[in-house]
């Protein structure tokens, strides 16, 4: 059995309860649900890579085709109680769910079996149980898929049920006989019939029951009617009762040596229903991961810790809901890094962070993948131990502080290279100058035993002794220094103002009262706090541009990629277009050839030089030509089609600009306003190139003189070349 080294107290720190508590409503099996609920870290890291792996397996077929089998099946753990006992007998219901159990997983072994290079950790734990078809083939020799015992489950019921059926039928008969004897007369109720203890009885009005010949079975509640059972039907239902009690001997007889068939093999059906148990936790978890885009980080054994837009889980899950934002945290521990202090306003989110941090490692620990961006990496820790909250404890009667010092003593006696320690607000609780104090001398230790952890603190010494210790960094919660509103993004490498007199301003505290409250303080702390303010407004503006910067880089890579590809297009269509051009070139050549040919043809008619010449010509072209697959061929054809059609379509596209380009130009013609005409100006006709003088004018006629000859047109068909001067 797995062994837990996280102590509960930090799991209930951390909320890792209410994690299982969401992972066990996902679950389909009651069995599933009770074990859901029992997960804790595991100790063992080969066991825990097998976990993480088949989880993240698993979740890999809810996106695929390749959809793994139904787990579902109903606890036999009753059942398997009773086959421990001697000379018990199971029920059909008991032997149905083994059956079940038994056809489910060999469902599971032959999938897994099927697809072992998609799954191989499934596939491989599959393989640690036994496939039995003895089982199930048993148990369908002798229950049909109704529940029923069936007739051929052994020689004797089969001998049994078959008089059964002989004695029912000639109670029918006998009874219809009966009937019809007392139909005619008016001792029936309009009921005629009815039946009682499974029996067909007459129905007789009361004050004729001396009339009818039988048992009387019972009688209707306002005693108006009689329940008798005809005299000549009596005789059979006796001998019915007779095999019916020998039926029943022999099903509990050939149930008794069902049973005993199975109960060697109880051990195994433990490990059946184990396993199914196991792949229904196995679905949930990749169920649960699903729902929160949770991914199997990298794990290592450098003890690194590098999350990546990690997110709480509960607070992603609940935000989703509400249709809200989460933001999530990017923070690195490692050997040079080991203890990161993180400062800053309350509600920046620094607490969140801290149990962030905290509730992904446990949960890796426990087997469930985690809501961190895929190129993250983590390590494990024997021991993980939290101080988070208010924790005082009212029945020992401790304060905080005195809690919070036992927990600290626990710490020191626990804290190791391979502990990871969380602490939200150390040092709190006590006087700030002698609690600060002892909370700084508490840091140097668990710094020197070389322990990873993460604290939240406002103390200036913690921050100040961050900074000084080489493998330990400072870290805030950004705050927009103008809206005062937390921006939830953690910054590493500096510490954070906690804005005290800032948001005591925001929140309507007099400025006379918060100047006041300045004075009554060292000098040097206010002047630190502002520094470290300062810093952090400067770091917020260098983000910011950061940020855009970013955006335009974005935005030009983009242009050079949109380019890139604008360029590849034009080349590929300038390639294509100069293979149709050599194309048409050689078509018009070969077409010159055969024109030249046929011309001389036409000259001698020599139609043997014809061939010959054509012959030639063909073969020639033959020589240069490449002998080609038909698919080939068929791909070089529809290739040449295509580069037809994009070549007619933008012949198409010029044309009809074109087109309207001259339509532009007529109209624009049109609308120009014409010249006035003088007798000896040189002009033109509109379609023609010929320049000639005005020898007369009359009726919008005019006599174009050329020199050698003259013409009479229409004054509109001309256009002015130069006026007379």
């Amino acid at each position: 059995m797995p062994r837990n080294t996280i102590h509960i107290k930090t799991l209930q720190d951390l909320e890792f309860d209410t994690v299982l508590e969401q992972l066990s409503r996902r679950c389909n099996t009651e069995l599933g649900k009770e074990r859901a609920l029992a997960i804790i870290p595991l100790d063992d890291t080969g066991v825990l890579q097998h976990i993480l792996g088949q989880t993240s397996e698993y979740l890999s077929s809810l996106i695929s085709d390749n959809r793994i089998p139904n787990h579902g099946f109903d606890s036999i753990n009753g059942d398997l109680k009773l086959l421990t006992i001697e000379n018990t007998t199971l029920e059909i219901s008991g032997f149905r769910r083994i059956a079940n159990i038994c056809k489910t997983v060999g469902e599971h072994k032959k999938f897994f079996k099927k697809f072992k290079e998609y799954f191989p950790l499934l596939f491989e734990a599959s393989g640690e149980i036994e496939l039995n078809t003895e089982i199930p083939d048993h148990i369908d020799q002798v229950i049909d898929r109704f529940g029923e015992i069936k007739d051929k489950a052994s020689d004797k019921l089969f001998s049994i049920r078959k008089e059964i059926n002989q004695v029912k039928g000639k109670i029918n008969q006998s009874f219809a006989s009966a009937l019809n004897t007392y139909k005619t007369s008016d001792y029936l109720d309009d009921i005629k019939e009815s039946v009682v203890d499974n029996r067909r009885v007459l129905a007789v009005k009361a004050m004729y029951r001396k009339k009818v010949r039988g048992t009387v079975m019972g009688a209707s509640k306002t005693g108006s009617i009689v329940y008798i059972e005809p005299e000549a039907a009596l005789k059979y239902s006796r001998q019915l009762n007779n095999l019916e009690f020998d039926e029943r001997e022999e099903l509990q007889r050939i149930l008794n040596e069902l049973t005993g068939r199975i109960r060697p093999f109880a051990p195994l059906l433990v490990a059946y229903q184990d396993f199914l148990a196991h792949m229904d936790i196995t679905a949930a978890k990749a169920k649960y991961a699903s729902e929160m885009n949770a991914v199997l980080p990298r794990i290592n054994g450098e003890g690194i810790m590098a999350l990546k837009d990690a997110y709480h889980p509960l607070l992603y899950l609940s935000n989703k809901l509400k249709q809200e934002k989460t933001f999530p945290q990017t923070i690195e521990l490692h050997p040079k890094n080991r203890i990161i202090v993180i400062s800053g306003p309350n509600a920046g989110g620094k607490s969140i962070t801290l149990k962030t941090i905290g509730l992904l490692q446990v949960m890796l620990q426990s087997g469930f993948l985690v809501p961190v961006h895929e190129r993250s990496t983590m390590c494990l820790f024997d021991k993980i131990l939290t101080d988070i909250g208010d924790n005082q404890s009212i029945e020992n009667h401790l304060s905080t502080y005195s809690y919070r010092l036992k927990n600290m003593n626990n710490f020191l006696r626990k804290c190791n290279k391979n502990t990871l320690f969380l602490i939200d607000e150390f040092g709190t609780g006590s006087d700030p100058e002698l609690g600060g104090a002892l909370a700084e001398a508490f840091l140097e230790v668990f710094y020197e035993r070389k322990a990873y952890g993460v604290i939240t603190t406002h103390y200036a010494n913690l921050k100040a002794l961050a900074n000084e210790l080489p493998h330990c960094t400072n870290a805030n919660m950004l705050f927009n220094s103008n809206t005062l509103e937390p921006t939830f993004q953690l910054v590493l490498g500096q510490a954070g103002s906690s804005f005290t007199f800032e948001v005591a301003q925001k929140n309507g505290i007099p400025y006379s009262l918060i100047n006041k409250a300045k004075k009554k303080i060292e000098r040097g702390k206010v002047r630190f706090d502002a520094t470290i303010a300062k810093l952090q407004k400067e770091r917020s503006k260098m983000a910011e541009t950061g940020s855009k910067l970013h955006a335009e880089e974005l935005k030009a890579r983009e242009e050079a990629q949109r380019l890139e590809n604008l360029n590849s297009k034009v080349k590929s269509k300038l390639e294509n277009y100069q293979e149709l051009y050599d194309h048409n070139q050689r078509m018009i050549y070969l077409g010159n050839k055969v024109n030249t040919a046929a011309e001389r043809y036409f000259q001698d008619k020599r139609k043997r030089a014809l061939v010959s010449e054509l012959l030639r010509i063909v073969e020639t072209e033959n020589s240069k030509r490449k002998k080609k697959t038909t698919k080939e061929a068929k791909a070089a054809r529809v290739k040449k089609a295509q580069v037809a059609q994009e070549v007619e379509k933008e012949v198409k596209v010029i044309r009809e600009k074109k087109k309207v380009a001259k339509k532009k130009a007529v109209v624009a013609e049109k609308n120009k306003p014409r010249p006035v005409f003088k007798i000896g100006d040189r002009v033109r006709l509109m379609d023609g190139k010929a320049v000639g003088s005005i020898d007369t004018l009359e009726k919008n006629k005019a006599i174009v003189n050329y020199g050698l000859f003259t013409t009479n047109v229409s004054v509109d068909q001309l256009e002015l070349v130069e006026a007379k001067k």
